[in-house]
């Protein structure tokens, strides 16, 4: 893979989502300076339930911004993309989507080292965010979620440097596989313990496989697809 150009860094504060009635710190924007990033994030963002946001395995998220052409005309033109952050990403760039990211892929990131973790499962959050009831089941359908990173090495990083791949231990892994096992193929025993043995995928991510291989039985996703359910989304059309 060649070095892909970071065409946007992106933070945001904890403020309240639109009339969901709950706080959160999906709203990033770009940054023009370099932030450091430390093991949890970049310095100055902010989440705003870090049960299921953020942390080290989670510290940075990256949404391919080839993937607005596609919402646009999914959705219609909307102002929330228009600009790189629609997803709450903090990383923007073209030239690298989930079929061409594999589990464990180690980036140098300016100064820092960074490693994929896991592929991002949206929550209702982006219902409001996009002022569309069902628009995180869609963004899980499509397979266009973004991904997020662990840092190995804490370092420098800031819009118009460089991703360059490093090291590539699961190539047999790329981010859209895996995603087919976790929407799709949803019981295949041997897929399963395969995901779940892999030392570089998020803890999280390889309990619940074991999990689902164990048990036979796919998670109830409602909750985090849904929220409250009876709750209204701003504008909604």
């Amino acid at each position: 893979m060649k070095p892909i150009t970071i065409d946007a860094l992106l933070t945001g504060t904890v403020r309240p989502l639109g009339d969901s009635g709950r706080d959160s710190g999906i709203d990033k924007h770009p940054v023009a300076q370099r932030l450091w990033l430390g093991a949890e994030g970049l310095r100055g963002d902010e989440q705003a339930d870090r049960r299921f946001h953020g942390g080290p395995e989670k510290a940075l998220h990256h949404y391919a911004r080839e993937h607005y052409p596609a919402w646009q005309a999914e959705l219609g033109e909307r102002a929330v993309l228009q600009a790189p952050g629609a997803f709450g990403e903090n990383i923007s760039t073209q030239g690298m989507t989930e079929a061409d990211v594999c589990v464990g892929d180690v980036f140098r990131a300016g100064t820092a080292l960074i490693q994929v973790s896991q592929a991002r499962q949206p929550c209702w959050k982006l219902d409001h965010r996009f002022a569309r009831r069902g628009m995180a089941a869609r963004v899980q359908a499509s397979g266009m979620t973004g991904w997020y990173y662990r840092v190995l090495q804490e370092g420098w990083l800031c819009a118009g440097d460089t991703l360059t791949l490093s090291e590539r231990p699961h190539a047999q892994w790329p981010l859209a596989r895996v995603q087919d096992v976790l929407n799709r193929r949803v019981l295949e025993a041997d897929v399963l313990h395969a995901l779940a043995a892999l030392p570089e995928l998020s803890p999280n991510w390889r309990a619940l496989f074991e999990k689902r291989a164990q048990a036979g039985q796919v998670e109830d996703w409602t909750r985090r697809l849904q929220g409250d359910v009876d709750a209204p989304t701003s504008q909604e059309r």
